[in-house]
């Protein structure tokens, strides 16, 4: 269920997922990927919810790459905003970008899955 505490409970599971890989990340490596899941989850629970809706965490990895995506249910497709020093928010997107070796979004049939994939 999308709740506030739905960013913690996606990087605790997250973190656990990758906890069980045959080939382990390097610590830094999981910091950033646990930090575009907080951005990616953050964003969907804001943005990509209301009351009673659900999100939905994926995580894939390969020899090359970790594949997180985040499944909400709007449509409404995210964009990077220009940065600026006067908002609080809308520097998320910049993180995952600055993150990932790519990023992007992929429309569902009930909504959209927000994806990024980081070089392991």
């Amino acid at each position: 269920m999308a709740s506030p505490h739905a960013p913690s409970e996606a990087r605790r599971y997250v973190r656990e997922v990758l906890r069980h890989e045959d080939e382990p990340l390097a610590p830094q490596r999981v910091d950033d990927v646990l930090l575009v899941v907080s951005e990616l989850v953050t964003n969907a629970y804001r943005y990509g919810t209301e009351p009673g809706d659900s999100l939905l965490v994926k995580v894939l990895t390969t020899h090359e790459r970790v594949r997180v995506e985040v499944h909400d249910t709007r449509r409404k497709r995210p964009s990077l905003r220009n940065e600026s020093g006067e908002r609080a928010r809308g520097r998320g997107l910049h993180i995952v970008d600055g993150l990932g070796a790519r990023w992007g979004a992929d429309d569902r049939p009930f909504g959209k899955a927000v994806w990024v994939e980081l070089e392991r």
